[in-house]
């Protein structure tokens, strides 16, 4: 009887470890929430203090006006996440160009919206269970070149863009090799934060800044 009990005990514990080893942490987000992107400042005095801002870096100017929820890391890049339930993601967009030009701006597309900075993405998106939330996700030149689908950023931007501002020639085809090993990043979702997401981690907390 008491093997028994050992055999069942430790046949419970190998199951759950199993299930914990098969639960990758980087697919299912619980910070981006509608308190997690709550802030004391209205629509207009977010405006009036993002264009009364003298910033020329793009991540400073969101941390310092829009809560911080969530990171992605991957061999030392990170891509940040932000959030907003007071604009859309074209008003967003319209807004933060505004006030730092970037290199390039997309077009509104499958309910997001990609400007280009000398260091940094922005991806801004509709986001799927925060109902009018826009999630801001800024990722480094680094992340992006290293780790993100080019199929995705193709739908944005034409591949010669991609390549000028990421300083790789062919990244796109150099990238899709990559891709076919499962380790390439499609943008950040609170559902399922990339096409394939092999090795990436999730950090929460923290970040350059934890905005308002």
């Amino acid at each position: 009887m008491r093997l028994n009990s050992v055999l069942l005990g430790a046949g419970m514990i190998i199951c759950l470890l199993l299930v914990g080893c098969s639960q990758d942490n980087y697919n299912e987000a619980t910070s981006f929430t509608e308190d997690a992107i709550q802030t004391s400042e209205s629509k207009s005095e977010i405006i009036e203090s993002v264009k009364n801002e003298n910033s020329t870096n793009i991540e400073a100017l969101i941390s310092n006006h829009f809560p911080f929820v969530d990171s992605v890391v991957k061999d030392n890049s990170t891509s940040n996440i932000y959030g907003t339930d007071q604009f859309s993601v074209e008003e967003l967009a319209n807004l933060l160009a505004e006030t730092v030009t970037p290199e390039e701006k997309s077009e509104y597309i499958d309910q997001q919206q990609i400007l280009i900075y000398p260091d940094h993405f922005i991806v801004l998106k509709d986001s799927e269970e925060v109902p009018g939330a826009t999630i801001i996700e800024v990722a480094s030149d680094e992340f992006v070149r290293n780790h993100y689908s080019p199929n995705f950023l193709s739908t944005y931007f034409a591949i010669r863009i991609l390549d000028d501002v990421l300083d790789v020639d062919d990244w796109a085809k150099k990238r899709r090799r990559a891709c076919s090993s499962g380790d390439c990043y499609g943008g950040y979702s609170t559902y399922k934060r990339s096409t394939t997401n092999r090795g990436m981690s999730s950090v929460r907390g923290g970040g350059p800044s934890a905005g308002k």
